[in-house]
């Protein structure tokens, strides 16, 4: 069980104290709506979803779905624009301008400590072992009273694996302030999500979004699941309309072809694993490392050179030997299947 029974003690003292601005929509949302200065003539595209008014502020129903397919209850669910909002809000709520501290585990995602810059909230590292896993002990050792926030990205990116979920476990537990887990692309992994402990942990978030296995990452719509009161600071401090009325439209009817979603999470896991194969016998690569997501990251001389090549012939993909513990590293994105091919011969072709 989590140490944590109140959270506030961890929360900026100004956020504690802050007053959240009611829209129109939180105070009444039925009735001869002249409360919000919209456009009573309404929109000049046709539509049947109002969109001369505001969203809700609180996207119940979109929460509510998200719920039920985690298995959790719609207090456990924040809705953001992606995961980068809820990452930011979290920085906001949890962390002192110049004075706290984030912690991350690089090789990792990047936005961790953008958005920790922009909220001129410090930024310290513990890098991944030689086989991209968290030390749990290192982590604690290098964590003090200054340190709010531990970001953990599971499956990793850009490695692609999954973090042991012993070691995952033990910083929930151990950690002395939040700990999140990013789990963009927990659904391609075949692992069950961390969205299962959460209520008994209250200083866990888990960040999960639709851009990865849902295919809508040009709805930007991201999630949060995590203790009713940390959703409670997030609902708290977020825009009042941070969500518009087409992006939960759009995943409202995701879930409608929730088997779809499901066949296409199975195929992009078959293609991945013949694309593991035909990169293992490629010349000049020297490691393909094991994948847990719908991408691959391998190490092969030459990379950068590599990447520019495969750029002049209409094939972008990721260099990421710029990252600690990632030197001379390409990660490549699982496409369709002849997309596949294409990649591949043309791999085959710049290396000949």
């Amino acid at each position: 069980m989590s140490k944590f029974t109140d959270i506030d003690p961890l929360v900026r003292e100004n956020i504690r104290n802050l007053t959240p601005y009611r829209s129109a929509r939180d105070e009444q949302k039925e009735g001869l709506l002249l409360d919000a200065n919209e456009n009573s003539l309404g929109a000049p595209i046709r539509n049947d979803l109002e969109l001369h008014r505001y969203p809700s502020p609180g996207q119940e129903e979109l929460r509510k779905k998200i719920a039920g397919f985690r298995n959790v209850v719609t207090e456990n669910v924040f809705t953001g624009v992606g995961s980068d909002e809820a990452i930011d809000l979290l920085i906001r709520i949890f962390c002192e301008p110049a004075r706290d501290e984030i912690l991350i585990t690089p090789p990792t995602y990047g936005m961790y400590s953008v958005s920790a810059a922009v909220n001129n909230v410090g930024v310290r590292q513990v890098p991944l072992d030689e086989n991209f896993q968290p030390d749990a002990d290192r982590i604690l050792k290098s964590a003090d009273e200054k340190t709010r926030i531990l970001f953990l990205c599971s499956p990793n990116n850009p490695t692609g694996n999954l973090l042991k979920r012993v070691e995952v476990m033990k910083l929930i537990e151990l950690f002395p302030g939040i700990v999140v887990v990013d789990e963009a692309y927990i659904d391609f992994s075949g692992q069950e999500s961390l969205t299962a402990v959460v209520p008994q942990y209250s200083n866990l978030v888990v960040l999960q979004t639709f851009s990865k296995a849902f295919g809508l990452a040009g709805i930007r719509l991201g999630s949060a699941i995590s203790s009713p009161q940390i959703i409670s600071y997030m609902m708290k401090v977020k825009a009042p309309y941070n969500l518009n009325k087409l992006t939960a439209r759009a995943a409202l009817d995701a879930f409608k072809e929730i088997d779809l979603v499901k066949f296409n999470i199975e195929t992009i896991c078959q293609e991945r694993d013949y694309l593991i194969e035909q990169l293992e016998q490629a010349p000049t690569v020297e490691k393909v490392y094991p994948s847990d997501a719908n991408y691959i990251l391998f190490k092969i001389r030459n990379a950068e050179s590599i990447c520019r090549q495969l750029a002049d012939r209409g094939i972008i993909v990721r260099y990421r030997g710029d990252l600690p513990g990632s030197e001379e590293s390409i990660r490549v994105t699982v496409g369709m299947p002849d997309e596949n091919v294409r990649f591949l011969k043309t791999l085959k072709e710049i290396l000949s």
